[in-house]
């Protein structure tokens, strides 16, 4: 009997000991509805990857958390740059006590952030053996960078020794920037997540895998990896304290959660759990039920959770909170210049391209795929972002008629099953990249009534999305509906979609038009201005033309989350808010 109550007494200090560890852990749930691309940024591009890069790195600048336009602020630095030489010299001071998080190149010492560093991550976007998606926020703007990457790809070796003329280590704490010429935008280019700061002895210790060895100064590090299911993100010991403070202005919203976070030290969430559930109806009915906290409504299920833009009432009675933005992005079709059916400046293979995007009927896809959450956009530029045009007239909008009168000028027959021919008689099949979810295969429905309106068979190349991208910058994939999201609010984001030396980075299209791209480089040295705007016109209307790509739509993004997640807001251009967030204890989950 004295044994017994020895262990039940053991047992209850134990559990004494143990209650207010468990009660301290805070866990934020939510979910991607497709698979990351590993976790390093020069190498990345997608939306969900970024997601995570924004809270494992930090990059010298970011947004502000609550100020509608999206205001920069410092991160890294200690304050904003100065900027003198009429835009061309970017000076940055360091905060000072930054430390990376833990790991074994590190041999059990603090390794605090320096100047140094900066210069080397900037390096890096320009190592042409790194393929970086994003070298062209960088490219052509940095003394003597340039000229360091034509030498790499002469020699196979970056020289990350010699010093480059526009990044100057000033001392441990300041890094001077001269650029090209003025560019009142560079510290945009500071504020991405792919900027986020590294150490070199830790990318070159890691050099065969640095996408699996993510080592950051963010408020989080990667916990458990299991690649395209789950991804883990816990607390960095050696985050420094950061205190939440914004300012909320007049927005009733902003007051409510200056209400809840104000003056809390961040992060205060331990844990970050990220399922990947591609499958749209599986993260909707975890959310019902309590297992996610947050949800960006998908598309089929808006009308379930709206009525016209609010809430339904049983999800406000639950305490459900909604958030609601237009994206400043796109959706565009995209053809492979470079496809040997669909490719080429040949008149013919100009005709099929626009014709293919004349069939797209974009108020089905708005009704059927977006169930009425998006807007038609005509122009490459969102709302919201400098240099969009909401009067822009597209040539490319629905119009089957047309479609079938250039493919018959151009000699594509049909067949005797209806389907047409190529010019020489040859068989002629479009064939459309898409996803597994449920969603893409609705999409496919909608490609193939598209292509049935106007003879042309339809195919359907299934792929997981980091495949996808992965054929894409092999300039593999013949027609696909992708979207871009700004980085920056500036037009430039999206305009070098189609600049020919970003072929197998973000020219998805592997377009490749002199004309096009001189065009391009004339708005990299302007202001936005009129005479830009004029420029962007041009280019717009070349991409039409050339039947290159087809704007689409702008999707509403619609996001949920649950009572007791505080202080979330929905941002314009920050992948990931995780580290400005709290949640509530507990214990119960469900509804």
């Amino acid at each position: 009997m004295k044994v017994i109550s020895a262990w039940v007494l053991g047992l209850t200090l134990a559990l004494l000991w143990m209650s207010p560890l468990q009660a301290r852990e805070k866990v934020l749930h939510v979910a991607f509805s497709a698979s990351e691309t590993g976790f390093d940024p020069v190498q990345t591009s997608d939306l969900n990857t970024a997601a995570v890069e924004q809270q494992l790195f930090e990059s010298l600048l970011t947004y502000d958390y609550l100020a509608r336009p999206a205001k920069l602020i410092p991160r890294l630095a200690a304050a904003m740059p100065s900027v003198s030489g009429q835009g061309s010299i970017w000076t940055f001071t360091l905060k000072k006590g930054v430390y990376f998080s833990p790991d074994p190149v590190f041999r059990g010492k603090k390794r605090e952030v320096t100047a140094t560093d900066v210069v080397y991550t900037l390096m890096r976007f320009m190592d042409p053996k790194n393929r970086s998606p994003y070298k062209f926020l960088l490219e052509g703007k940095i003394e003597g960078l340039d000229e360091r990457a034509a030498q790499a790809r002469v020699t196979g070796h970056f020289d990350y020794d010699t010093p480059v003329a526009g990044l100057r280590v000033l001392d441990p704490w300041h890094v001077r920037v001269h650029l090209k010429t003025t560019d009142y935008d560079f510290g945009h280019a500071m504020a991405q997540p792919v900027m986020g700061i590294v150490a070199r002895e830790v990318i070159e210790a890691y050099a065969g895998d640095t996408a699996s060895h993510p080592v950051g100064t963010g408020p989080y590090r990667l916990g458990q990896w299991l690649r395209s299911a789950r991804i883990e993100l816990i607390r960095n010991p050696n985050y420094r304290s950061e205190i939440w403070h914004f300012s909320p202005g007049k927005d009733p919203v902003n007051q409510r959660l200056v209400a809840q976070m104000e003056g809390k030290t961040l992060p205060q969430i331990d844990r970050i759990d990220i399922q990947i559930i591609e499958e749209a109806q599986s993260a909707w009915l975890s959310f019902g039920k309590g297992e996610l906290d947050i949800l960006g409504i998908p598309a089929q299920f808006s009308p379930l959770a709206l009525s016209g833009d609010q809430l339904r009432p049983e999800w406000v009675q639950r305490g459900i909170h909604l958030d609601r933005i237009v994206e400043p992005a796109i959706a565009y079709y995209f053809i492979n210049q470079q496809d040997p059916l669909l490719g080429g400046m040949a008149p013919a293979k100009i005709a099929l391209r626009r014709a293919i995007f004349l069939a797209m009927n974009d108020g089905e896809m708005m009704r059927v795929i977006d169930k009425g959450q998006a807007i038609r956009m005509t122009y490459p530029i969102p709302p919201g972002v400098a240099g969009a045009d909401a009067q822009y007239q597209s040539l490319l909008n629905y119009d089957p008629e047309l479609a079938n009168q250039l493919l018959d000028a151009y000699g594509y027959r049909r067949g005797r099953d209806g389907y047409r021919l190529q010019p020489d008689g040859k068989p002629l099949e479009v064939q459309y990249t898409t996803g597994l979810s449920s969603q893409d295969r609705e999409l496919d429905e909608v490609m193939k009534k598209s292509l049935d309106r106007i003879g042309l068979r339809f195919s359907s190349n299934k792929l997981k999305f980091p495949d996808i991208i992965r054929a894409e910058r092999q300039c593999q994939v013949q027609f696909r509906l992708s979207a871009w999201i700004a980085d920056y609010p500036d037009g430039d984001n999206f305009m070098q979609l189609w600049y020919g030396p970003h072929t197998h980075e973000n020219n998805a299209s592997c377009y490749q038009d002199p004309e096009w791209d001189r065009l391009y480089e004339q708005t990299l040295t302007l202001p936005d201005s009129p005479r830009r705007d004029a420029l962007y016109h041009r280019l717009a209307r070349r991409l039409e033309l050339y039947g290159v790509t087809k704007v689409s739509t702008a999707a509403l993004r619609n996001v949920l989350s649950q009572p007791w997640v505080l202080g979330y807001r929905t941002h314009p251009i920050l992948p990931s808010v995780w580290n400005y967030l709290d949640v509530e204890e507990r214990n119960d989950r469900t509804p």
